[in-house]
């Protein structure tokens, strides 16, 4: 007798325990983890260069990740603001997981660091599906991407702790609907807060990181582990995730014990120094 095996399921319920795990470590020394996702050009480094600045000046014990499938310009751009930062080059892979955070926080994230950003690989869909361990899962979208975005990725918008509007700047120029982007979210997602910020003009500089200090200290109201996402997936029904094309459903199972992701470290110079 044949027996058909959910190779997704399988990775993601794998994935899934090494995220319980790092999670209840990461808790235990007093991080926090802050999941950011996008799509790409979203603008979420140029805000998170901006909140790492604030939370130095405010001299919070700051430090942060960010995955990306080729070239270093992220870490060296986040480096300027003078924390730990670390770049991860995926080589092809379309997201992070559990263990591959884990990994490369052994032996270099500073012990008494209250937050880490992690910088996901620009992608909403295969990302969303991969709990890190996090404790606030954001998702950024730009006002140039159109109001119907949460609902083209009802996964990565349903599974958001909270919503993050970037180059509010430029909206105005782009015509962007700010009451139907924000009635779109809380169809996928109701009651999720949704923030507005521009990293060139300032507005809402400071929002993300003091929501991410009340999650990290338990007072929050997103202080709550996200829904698995392949149970998500399949309550939302939506077969987006799984690339659906022609009736079809090609998911990524891929076995991701991967070896070949490598890291790169920035000194707090705006620097890269290959580990």
């Amino acid at each position: 007798m044949c027996r058909v095996v959910d190779l997704r399921q399988a990775v993601l319920a794998k994935n899934d325990v090494a995220a319980h795990a790092l999670r209840a470590e990461l808790t235990e020394r007093g991080t926090a983890v802050v999941n950011l996702l996008s799509s790409p050009g979203s603008g979420k480094t140029a805000l998170l260069e901006r909140e790492l600045l604030l939370a130095r000046e405010r001299e919070v014990t700051v430090a942060a990740l960010t995955a990306d499938l080729a070239t270093e310009n992220d870490a060296v751009r986040l480096a300027r603001s003078g924390v730990p930062v670390k770049q991860v080059l995926t080589d092809g892979l379309c997201h992070l997981e559990a263990s591959m955070l884990g990994r490369h926080l052994d032996g270099w994230l500073p012990v008494d660091t209250r937050l880490l950003f992690v910088e996901n690989v620009g992608n909403l869909v295969c990302p969303a599906s991969y709990d890190l361990g996090e404790s606030l899962r954001v998702v950024l979208a730009s006002v140039t991407e159109g109001e119907d975005k949460p609902l083209k990725y009802p996964t990565a918008f349903g599974l958001a702790q909270l919503v993050v509007v970037t180059k509010t700047d430029i909206a105005d120029a782009v015509d962007f609907d700010e009451a139907g982007f924000r009635a779109n979210v809380q169809r996928v997602n109701p009651g999720v807060e949704v923030l507005l910020t521009s990293a060139r003009t300032g507005e809402g500089v400071g929002l993300l990181l003091e929501r991410a200090l009340s999650v990290g200290t338990g007072t929050g109201a997103a202080a709550h582990v996200p829904v698995m996402a392949a149970e998500a997936a399949r309550a939302d029904g939506h077969a987006q995730d799984g690339h659906a094309h022609d009736g079809h459903t090609h998911s990524h199972s891929h076995s991701h014990d991967h070896d070949h992701d490598h890291d790169t470290s920035c000194s707090p110079l705006p620097v890269a120094q290959t580990r």
